[in-house]
């Protein structure tokens, strides 16, 4: 049975989000005390007590995610998992897969995703930008919408998460629009989300130009696993072309959808999520029912998946 493992972006953080993993595997604690040494304050304290608004500051839900999907993999290898055959991160979750395939150190990753979440909240004025979950159009639907509602402001999908899910973002005035003209087109719900930055649109390229001076600073190798990158639905191995990916992943569209049927179409059976909640879950089921679909959330999941 083929394997693949997915790891979560924000939007799945919550204060306690590995609590019971880190009751009973001491790789969870040691993982977090590795990003607290590098960012120069307790991230663990953080993801354990909160409170939740500070959890959800980009530039702390990002390392903080990038430690629980590490932490859960490193769980995974020490148990004698299967390895599999592919991987992929949904947006920040990229990064997480990046690392356990060997590309990036982890020390590496947690500074650069720290410093992504800074620049991506520094390129966009808070309450300046939106996100907003359309539900219930097609793909094109969606993109229509967008091109109507922008007028001379920015909104456009970026994230394809599953068949009738698709995100937009943008200037928030645009955002706002972009959901009204989709509820007028039939859309069965167009909802403004909880975040504080309009990830994955061109408001983002500042951020992008950033980020690509801190990719240029550090090691990056081939990975011993493959990995699916958003951006293209490609597997890069030159060092360049995954740092050029990562860069333009910022401010272009989560193909999210491409990557599951890619995984499938190449004789993916099994796909395990692989950090808090399960969101990916959720999506990937319905994506493709035929796959078997599972997160590892806690020991009980853990070992029931272990056990195969």
């Amino acid at each position: 049975m083929s394997l693949a493992f997915v790891f979560p972006g924000q939007g799945s953080q919550s204060v306690g989000m590995v609590a019971n993993l880190a009751e009973n595997f001491s790789e969870i604690r040691d993982t977090y005390q590795q990003a607290s040494d590098v960012l120069g304050y307790d991230l663990y304290a953080i993801v354990s007590d909160g409170p939740q608004e500070k959890l959800n500051s980009t530039d702390i839900t990002q390392p903080a995610m990038l430690a629980a999907g590490v932490a859960t993999w490193r769980i995974w290898n020490k148990q004698d998992g299967q390895q599999p055959q592919v991987m992929a991160g949904h947006s920040l979750g990229e990064y997480a897969a990046l690392v356990c395939a060997g590309a990036i150190e982890f020390t590496d990753a947690v500074k650069l995703v720290s410093s992504r979440g800074e620049y991506m909240q520094e390129a966009v004025p808070a309450g300046s930008g939106a996100m907003a979950a359309i539900l219930g159009l097609d793909d094109d639907a969606v993109r229509a919408v967008c091109n109507e509602a922008a007028g001379n402001e920015i909104v456009e999908a970026v994230n394809f998460n599953s068949p009738g899910q698709v995100v937009v973002a943008g200037n928030r005035s645009a955002v706002e629009r972009a959901t009204e003209l989709a509820k007028e087109k039939g859309a069965k719900r167009a909802v403004i989300l909880p975040v504080s930055v309009p990830s994955h649109c061109q408001l983002m390229k500042p951020a992008a130009d950033k980020l690509a001076s801190d990719l240029e600073q550090i090691d990056i190798r081939q990975p011993t696993i493959s990995v699916i990158n958003n951006v293209d639905v490609k597997i890069e191995t030159d060092p360049d072309a995954i740092r050029h990916a990562l860069v333009r992943q910022l401010y272009q569209p989560v193909r999210w959808v491409e990557i599951i049927q890619s995984m499938a179409s190449n004789q993916v059976t099994r796909i395990l999520e692989c950090g808090p909640g399960k969101v990916l879950m959720g999506l990937n089921k319905r994506i493709d029912k035929s796959l078997a679909h599972a997160a590892l959330t806690d020991t009980d999941n853990m070992n029931k998946e272990l056990a195969g």
